[in-house]
């Protein structure tokens, strides 16, 4: 799998290989300017070529590379070639270069990327599958199992290109947490991004009732021990990644959307409403249910059919 490192991308990719269950090497391209200026569309960084001992494309090439985030783009099509297309190359969300880019490519329905070898899916690929979230649910880690239902994990994002938290945002997802603490305990997780008006109003409302769980970044993430045994997950609308994760527990996933706004989100967001799996969070704890929904095993499903189908026209070639 390739990719520049970048958290996201890389849980992405690593969620396929997965579910693949193949095994797999990490590789990270760290391309420098003027190079990382023109990617997509550039060349390789000079430095990285395969030649190089450190080389994140150097050979022998594998069967398949699956790669995400731009900078990751010129070094799939590099590979391509010089694999004599005998790699199979596949790319995660719109590389922005066309469907040409990869044998294959996956985007998001709110996308507008489409081709014969692209498949679009309503959630993003994740790491949280059917099998490791039930296993959670029967062992959970002892402070969760030691919370008593209902149980609501909350996901909390924070800034970003599209949404920010005003000062009156903070005091709304306040608010309504408050008032949802009052009834429930809260398994709560922060993100890098989440501003510290946000994070320190968070904290205090978390001394009302209880207990409650906090995660602040440090040690290892509990976040699918949260989802696997919340009864509700609450979850911030900046992140479609977590909105997405959230719809594979099958539990009711309350939505509160900060300030801003794109037209894209937008699209998940009412896709994701209209199949019944979200709706606005207003303080309150919801109890609806509806089939968990996956696209992982289908994106694996995906690449392994079509790499099926590349090996057998070449052995009907020879």
């Amino acid at each position: 799998m390739l990719s520049d490192g970048k958290a996201g991308d890389e849980n992405q990719c690593a969620a396929v290989v997965e579910a693949l269950d193949c095994p797999y090497e990490r590789r990270h391209v760290a391309p420098r300017p003027p190079f990382v200026w023109a990617m997509p569309w550039g060349p390789i960084d000079p430095r990285e070529r395969p030649s190089r001992p450190q080389s994140p494309i150097r050979p022998p090439y594998p069967d398949l590379v699956i790669a995400s985030g731009r900078r990751a783009v010129p070094y799939l099509r590099y590979v391509a070639h010089a694999s004599g297309g005998r790699t199979m190359t596949a790319f995660l969300k719109d590389p922005l270069t066309g469907p040409g880019t990869a044998d294959f490519i996956w985007v998001p329905e709110h996308d507008r990327l489409r081709g014969e070898n692209v498949l679009a899916t309503p959630t993003p690929p994740h790491r949280f599958s059917k099998v490791l979230l039930s296993h959670l649910r029967v062992m959970p880690p002892a402070d969760v199992a030691h919370l008593a239902s209902p149980r609501v994990a909350v996901l909390i994002g924070g800034d970003s290109r599209h949404h920010r938290f005003t000062p009156y945002d903070v005091e709304a997802l306040g608010h309504r947490l408050e008032h949802l603490a009052e009834t429930t305990h809260l398994m709560v997780t922060l993100s890098r991004r989440t501003p510290d008006l946000l994070a320190d109003r968070i904290s205090r409302l978390l001394k009302i009732g209880g207990p409650h769980l906090l995660w602040d970044g440090t040690g290892e993430n509990p976040l699918a021990a949260y989802l696997a045994c919340a009864d509700a997950v609450v979850v911030t609308a900046d992140s479609t990644n977590m909105v997405g994760e959230a719809a594979a527990t099958g539990r009711p996933v309350l939505v509160y959307e900060p300030s801003g706004g794109h037209e894209k989100i937008r699209k998940f967001l009412d896709n994701m409403s209209a199949l019944g799996i979200t709706r606005p969070f207003a303080g309150r704890l919801e109890t609806y249910r509806y089939e968990p929904l996956d696209s992982t095993p289908v994106i694996a499903a995906a690449i392994l059919a079509r790499w099926q189908a590349r090996h057998a026209g070449k052995s009907g070639e020879s």
